[in-house]
């Protein structure tokens, strides 16, 4: 029902150009030229490359020519049909481990190189690729069922037969879409028409931005004051729409439209982000009508999808790099016995039956056993009564927790509340704090008490002029915001907006006596005490034009006009770095702005500018020509106000707010700083506030000292405090964005070397994008892991760009929570986080990887022993189900119930928190401890082939039950001495798996001669072997703990 052209702008106007659009088409030579021009960049310019074009939409031509953009097709799917099996063989098969073998496995085709059964190869390997396509077919499917359900959503389409009903991947570029109260936006849309008369429509954006509160929409008044939904169908109108930008805060269009009557002169407005409704938010409030301009892939909020890299952790890393060493170990194993064979026959063909032999030295379970185990513990966190409402979005990582070195924070929301109360008012001459503003109640009462009475304001006229003061700030505070109040069904008012500072601001001016009841797009109303008639007066003020607060301009302005006295007034209030500029010379504002900030308070500067009919007359008329600019339009605008409005402006007073710290935050920094984690401070509040939280939080401790290094932008002025610094390695660095900017620049060596070396380093001023940076650096530079956490939006590219990112349920929404790898309710939940589950995630993997690891090269020992002893022949010593029984059923259950393991009680852990310091170091699972279970293998797989051939030399047939069955025991009592604590599953799997093989004996009558095996000399002399294997192991640990206890095993005892 729309005619759409790309990448055309507005050709200049002739003559006719006012007549309607529909009627210019029918003929002249002119309009001739104009649809062979429009023909021609219609057939070289619209193609598949239509998306991330600008485009213009005409109204009402009925054209297809929306399927030139992309479809509104919804798709999270990540393989098609036709990719699922290439892909997902190709993930699995990059990893080392399953390559080697996919490789062993098809080398039993060969004959020459067949070892026992097939499914002894091919039957673990399958069950690996089984488990992992399984899980990513369903996952694939719910995907694809999500999409669907999506994608079929009805929506309604105006056309001019009235509405339709269509699904949401059928809407095109150029429809008129119908939107009910509580419906997702399916696609982003110029809003033309809601049901509200002000053209008013609240919308939800969490599923974009993050945010809770409702945002504020405004229909285009020219479509708004159309007498029917139904006249938009006919309406001749021409949108123009920026090229897809992922910015959601910013849009550049505009909006002409041409009239029926001839001798009316068309109007063309600009369109701005307040008249836009984006793709996947939910409209709150009413009904709204709305023009697909951008569909699919051009939408904001697919552009704004990106992938976070896949995040492995360093256990992974660890386990992979063992890998190779053992397969080199495989390879050293096999060329040995060909060696001592001399390379006799075709000793090339006894090197790969070796190989395939020794192949289970690489543990193919290693993997699924540690992905059983790290979904164990992340369930094992999301059900921990002492950290409820905690979220594992990433299971892949949780050993990452507890190797942390350096911690990245956010301030607002993080450390704090965000739950903010404004707590001291200054006005110059005088200071209000929370104790004294029932006298700002009582000034407010006495103002229109003089106001009311003539004879009363004449004999106070000095206490007139202070009342008079205080009634502007209050008055100021409740007309200059974005705040819109919401009245219960109750009376009670609440308000709605996208800051909680104003919030805070509005409750304390209604605690005060002036409270905000209604606003729309053009009016608001205050109530205001009446103290002669005892009641509640109102006062309305006309919305003329509203300047919003973007982090770019730091401030907000609005200019208003008193319905009563038709004074019109400019408001502005601001940060203290942007309005001292704009605000009359004054010498007390830098002071008292520096004193809140000191007090740990959020401060405000308010301001205001008397402005008349004329003057504002004349700025109106140059902002409005600014507006309708398509090139650099948000500069123009910019110029206008600055020219206009933004310069001496009266200084009201200051506010300050006070944000408080979330519960035990300074006990929790206390101790995640006791456990050898650098803790850093990112954030977006200014340098004299962010040292208050830092002392208060006690992220800077009393003794120390702390330097500021603020606006700096000479290198050598940068160098020389750097160079001071690093002199004194126990004070913590203050830094703002600017100088953080030009350290980079200028001494990014330096300034990495010196940083990395304090205690504590507390960034201001930082933008999204710094924060990231700064993550990036120290994983560059130092190596180690580092986990950030934050609430807000500003702070997800922190977080995924950290090797653990946790995000905190606050008041700005869901954004960071969402994108981490782990949610959390509030900040003192991390002590739980890293110093009890993640010690136990990390100790219990690189327990259970090592001991997997174990059980593959005990065994391949043996056979090395067996084969070197009995003329280097490459046969197998087990086959079959016995090998397969080995790495399942007889030895998984004891192995795997140690990820039950815990070496210290939870009190402990958090009572001594320098135990995490050991973790850090890396010993649990390194290239030592991987020799020491290397040596352990070789000694007990020589144990036990060893002691078997003497103890058994005239019952040699026997030898694989007698050699397995020592075996099974050997593992099972490996696993007891690496038991710290007993729990029932432990004991269970224990006495499970030896039922389980005594009866399994039984049944593999090919393997075992059960007339031998009921014999008492079996039985004596495989305990016997197992005791030579395994004693002498149990005494050195003992002997080791005795002499040289571990830190964890002192604090225990």
């Amino acid at each position: 029902m729309s005619d759409i052209e790309v990448e055309l702008p507005l050709l200049p106007k002739g003559p006719g150009d006012n007549v309607p659009l529909r009627h210019k088409r029918r003929g002249g030579s002119f309009y001739a030229i104009k649809d062979k021009l429009r023909a021609l960049v219609k057939l070289f310019s619209i193609s598949n490359s239509n998306q991330g074009k600008a485009r213009v939409i005409n109204l009402p031509d009925n054209s297809k020519n929306g399927n030139k953009f992309p479809p509104n097709i919804v798709r999270n799917q990540k393989y098609s049909i036709f990719s699922f099996f290439p892909v997902v063989l190709y993930e699995q098969f990059k990893f080392f481990m399953n390559l080697y073998f996919l490789l062993v496995a098809l080398s039993q085709i060969f004959p020459v190189l067949r070892i026992g059964y097939l499914i002894t190869f091919y039957g673990p390997l399958s069950c690996v690729l089984a488990v992992t396509i399984s899980k990513e077919a369903y996952d694939d499917i719910q995907r694809h069922k999500r999409d669907k359900e999506i994608n079929n959503q009805k929506y309604q389409k105006l056309t001019k037969n009235g509405l339709i009903d269509i699904p949401s991947s059928k809407i095109k570029v150029g429809d008129l879409i119908k939107i009910n109260c509580n419906q997702r936006i399916p696609t982003d849309m110029i809003l033309l028409r809601t049901s509200e008369d002000t053209g008013s429509c609240f919308i939800r954006t969490d599923q974009l931005d993050g945010e809770t509160d409702w945002k504020l929409r405004l229909a285009v008044p020219i479509t708004q004051k159309l007498p029917s939904d139904e006249s938009l169908a006919y309406m001749n109108a021409q949108v123009y729409s920026e090229k897809p930008q992922k910015d959601i805060h910013k849009f550049v269009g505009t909006f002409t439209y041409f009239p029926e009557n001839p001798e009316e002169i068309e109007t063309t407005i600009p369109l701005e982000v307040e008249n836009t409704l984006w793709a996947n938010c939910v409209v709150a409030q009413g009904t709204s009508i709305g023009l697909v301009i951008y569909s699919g892939k051009d939408n904001r909020s697919v552009m704004n999808i990106s992938k976070p890299n896949t995040k492995v952790g360093s256990v992974d890393w660890e386990i992979n790099r063992l890998t190779k060493i053992l397969m080199i170990i495989t390879l050293l194993l096999s060329f040995i016995l060909v060696a001592l064979n001399q390379f006799r026959g075709l000793w090339y063909v006894s090197f790969f039956r070796f190989m395939i032999i020794f192949s289970s030295i690489i543990p193919i379970s290693l993997r699924i056993n540690l992905d059983l185990a790290k979904t164990y513990y992340s369930y094992e966190i999301e059900h921990d009564k002492e950290i409820p409402g905690t979220m594992v979005r990433t299971s892949t990582i949780p050993e990452e927790l507890g190797r942390v070195e350096y911690l990245l924070s956010d301030k607002t929301g993080t450390l704090t509340k965000n739950e903010m109360i404004l707590k001291r008012i200054h006005l110059g001459r005088v200071s209000y704090s929370f104790d004294t503003f029932n006298e700002i109640k009582e000034q407010i009462i006495q103002y229109y008490t003089l106001n009311k009475d003539e004879k009363v304001a004449y004999k106070y006229k000095q206490l007139k002029n202070m009342t008079s003061r205080i009634h502007d700030v209050v008055i100021s505070l409740a007309l200059c915001h974005n705040v819109s109040p919401i009245i219960s069904e109750n009376g009670k008012i609440t308000y709605q907006a996208s800051s909680p500072d104003e919030i805070a601001i509005l409750k304390w001016c209604e605690s005060v006596g002036i409270t905000l009841i209604y606003r729309d797009i053009n009016i608001m109303k205050l109530q205001f005490p009446d103290p002669l008639n005892k009641n509640n007066n109102t006062i309305e003020y006309e919305i003329l034009e509203i300047f919003p607060f973007t982090s770019e301009t730091k401030r907000m302005g609005i200019i208003v006009r008193n319905i009563k006295n038709h004074k019109i007034t400019f408001y502005m209030k601001g940060a203290d770095v942007v309005m001292s500029k704009i605000v009359q010379y004054n010498d007390w504002l830098d002071e008292e702005c520096g004193n809140m900030a000191r007090e740990g308070l959020r401060t405000l500067v308010i301001g205001k500018k008397k402005l008349s009919e004329q003057f504002y007359e004349k700025f109106i008329n140059e902002y409005n020509n600014a507006k309708i600019n398509i090139n650099n339009r948000n500069e123009a605008m910019q110029s206008v106000v600055t020219k206009y409005l933004e310069n001496d402006l009266e200084l009201l007073g200051i506010t300050g707010v006070e944000d408080k710290l979330q519960d035990d935050v300074s006990s929790t920094l206390e101790l995640l700083r006791n456990a050898g984690i650098n803790i850093w401070m990112l954030t977006g509040d200014k340098v004299e506030t962010a040292c208050c939280i830092g002392i208060s939080s006690r992220l800077i401790s009393r003794n120390q000292t702390y330097s500021i290094m603020a606006k700096l932008i000479d290198r050598n002025e940068i160098r020389d405090k750097l160079e001071i610094l690093e002199a004194s390695n126990d004070s913590c660095l203050v830094i703002d964005g600017e100088t953080l900017k030009n350290c980079l620049i200028f001494e990014k060596e330096l300034f990495i070397s010196v940083a990395l070396k304090l205690p504590t380093v507390i960034c201001c001023r930082c933008s999204p994008t710094q924060k990231a940076e700064i993550t990036k650096l120290i994983k560059e530079y130092t190596k180690s892991i580092v986990c950030a956490i934050g609430d807000g939006g500003n702070d997800v590219s922190m977080i995924q760009a950290a090797d653990v990112g946790v995000g905190i349920v606050g008041k700005e929404g869901k954004q960071a929570s969402l994108a981490a790898d782990f949610s959390i309710n509030q900040f003192s939940y991390l002590s739980d986080l890293l110093l009890w589950h993640g010690r136990n995630s990390y100790k219990r993997s690189a327990i259970l990887s090592q001991f997997i690891i174990h059980r593959g090269l005990i065994i391949s020992f043996i056979q090395f022993v067996f084969s070197a002893m009995f003329y280097f022949a490459p046969i197998a010593l087990y086959q079959g189900l016995l090998l397969v029984g080995y790495a399942t059923f007889f030895t998984s259950g004891p192995i795997f119930s140690l990820v039950l393991n815990q070496d210290v009680s939870r009190d402990v852990a958090k009572l001594y928190p320098e135990l995490y310091k050991e973790l850090l170091k890396g010993r649990s699972l390194s290239l030592k401890t991987f020799c020491q279970w290397v040596l352990t293998s070789v000694y007990q797989g020589g144990a036990i082939m060893v002691m078997a051939i003497l103890l058994f030399e005239d019952q040699f047939i026997n030898i694989v039950s007698i050699t397995f069955t020592s075996l099974i025991l050997n593992e099972l009592c490996m696993v007891l001495l690496e038991i710290y604590r007993w729990k029932k599953f432990i004991v269970y799997a224990q006495l499970f798996t030896i039922i389980f093989y005594i009866g399994s004996m039984f049944y593999l009558n090919t393997d075992f001669d059960v007339n031998f095996i009921l014999t008492f000399d079996f039985l004596w002399k495989v305990l016997a072997i197992t005791s030579v294997s395994y004693i002498p192991l149990f005494v050195v640990k003992t002997l080791r703990k005795c002499i040289h206890p571990s830190t964890y095993s002192r604090v225990m005892n």
